[in-house]
């Protein structure tokens, strides 16, 4: 990925002048061979694919190595890419794909997936910031005692405000079931913050 990414100080120019380029037309350059438009493209990214990744497997080196392939796969098909989402959904779909790829050849592995959902996310998100005061620690907690498929709703959703349409593409299930495991996912989140003594009712 490094020599990808990696660019010289001619290309520097041409960077500077793509900052205001639209993820799209990024795309298009890259499809076109461009390196400045995949350093752009990579260096908009790549935090918010990283910590979508790392919710999912636990592993920051695993996070990191999966993180170069999704850039790799970006490289070589982005000519692929119909328009039909944002670019943004379209990354979290691959990522997706990626750590639930890793994570079952992973269970392949005889691990014990339990144990590895519960070790704790040492990424600077926003569930890490609330985690400083007691307050955080709790949702922190609670969501963990979410289903997976109602954890990766909540993360989709409020931490990386994807809009229902756009969680089901990168999910791959009807807007419909979004809607019903939101539902599900926020009303059994706000029984367990009850439980833990939080009062959800100003939110």
């Amino acid at each position: 990925m490094e020599n990808i990414i990696a660019i010289s100080p001619t290309a520097q120019r041409g960077i500077l002048a793509a900052q205001a380029t639209s993820d799209e037309m990024l795309l298009e350059d890259v499809a076109a061979g461009s390196r400045p438009a995949m350093h752009i493209l990579y260096a908009r990214h790549r935090v918010r694919v990283y910590r979508f990744i790392l919710q999912m497997v636990r592993d920051t080196a695993t996070a990191e190595d999966l993180v170069s392939q999704v850039f790799l796969d970006v490289w070589r098909t982005a000519g692929q890419f119909e328009g039909r989402a944002r670019v943004s959904t379209w990354l979290l779909s691959i990522a997706r794909f990626k750590a639930l790829t890793a994570l079952r050849q992973r269970r392949h592995e005889d691990l014990d997936q339990d144990h590895v959902l519960e070790i704790p996310d040492q990424a600077d998100t926003p569930e890490t910031t609330l985690a400083r005061n007691r307050t955080g620690d709790i949702l922190r907690a609670c969501i963990a005692k979410l289903s997976p498929a109602h954890q990766e709703i909540i993360h989709l959703v409020y931490y990386h405000e994807k809009s229902v349409e756009e969680a089901g593409l990168i999910i791959g299930i009807p807007q419909s079931t979004v809607k019903t495991r939101m539902f599900y996912a926020r009303k059994q989140l706000a029984e367990l913050l009850k439980d833990a003594g939080v009062d959800t009712r100003a939110a």
